[in-house]
């Protein structure tokens, strides 16, 4: 059985190989797959982003930990959600909403264990029990009760009119990429064919071309493509550190920052 590890807790301190080490002394066979340990703290909508990205890659019945802002509160319960037949469990802050396009297959609100006394670290002594009692073959309303709603969080969304799109940074990479909010579908509606200009945050640098990947322009050029991630993404090819540097480096961009793409008739 499968099961993944998403957490802002890094690989310096000794929680991550806590984490693993409750899951192979609870599940000995478990496959454990880690999506990444780097999540900025607390920060879900960068993880959301990742895994958004990554759990439609993995066989059915894969588990996903997510240690994330994990913390339960009087405002967000433990859950476990079942979606695209797969588990995921986390806490209800929001994050489930970023992740999925449509409503979870299946909530169950968890019940907390009376033998754990220390709730400082949930991931590993609330979450894990419960994947491996789900990966064991267990329902999930033997240790949850089952809800019908998830708590919701809305991204921000692309400021649109009849001329313009303003786009905002909501993820990059280590390569330096800059995605956006802009879905192809956006852009497509939005710009009906029209001739173009990305301008990235200072008017001297835009891009008039949507390229399909990123050597289509030489090394050290900036491109725009539609990348796997079916959003708008800013790059500089091959610009990675020590040569050259990346689009966010470059061109000064951070999360959050605005991209404007105005469209002009021919």
């Amino acid at each position: 059985m499968l099961i993944t590890l998403t957490s802002d807790m890094g690989l310096k301190d000794y929680y991550v190989a806590a984490m693993k080490g409750a899951i192979y002394s609870q599940l000995p066979d478990a496959k454990i797959v880690d999506i990444s340990h780097n999540i900025p703290p607390f920060d879900i909508l960068h993880a959301s982003f990742v895994l958004k990205n990554t759990f439609k890659q993995f066989p059915k019945n894969t588990i996903h930990i997510i240690g994330v802002d994990a913390e339960k509160s009087e405002e967000n319960n433990h859950l476990i959600v079942k979606n695209h037949d797969q588990y995921f469990i986390g806490a209800d802050n929001g994050i489930f909403s970023l992740i999925f396009d449509k409503k979870p297959d299946g909530i169950w609100n968890i019940n907390i264990n009376s033998e754990v006394n220390d709730y400082s670290f949930p991931t590993k002594d609330i979450f894990i029990p419960i994947a491996c009692h789900l990966a064991r073959g267990g329902l999930p309303s033997v240790v949850a009760k089952e809800i019908q709603e998830i708590k919701t969080k809305q991204l921000f969304r692309p400021i649109i009119d009849n001329n313009s799109i303003k786009a905002m940074v909501c993820y990059i990479d280590k390569y330096g990429n800059l995605m956006t909010n802009v879905t192809k579908q956006i852009f497509k509606d939005v710009g009906k064919s029209r001739s173009f200009k990305i301008f990235l945050t200072r008017s001297e640098y835009s891009i008039q071309k949507v390229s399909s990947k990123y050597n289509d322009v030489p090394d050290g050029e900036r491109v725009a493509i539609f990348g796997s991630s079916g959003f708008l993404e800013i790059a500089i090819n091959k610009g990675v550190q020590g040569s050259g540097g990346g689009a966010s480096q470059l061109f000064g961009i951070k999360i959050n920052d605005i991209i404007t793409i105005e469209f002009t008739e021919e």
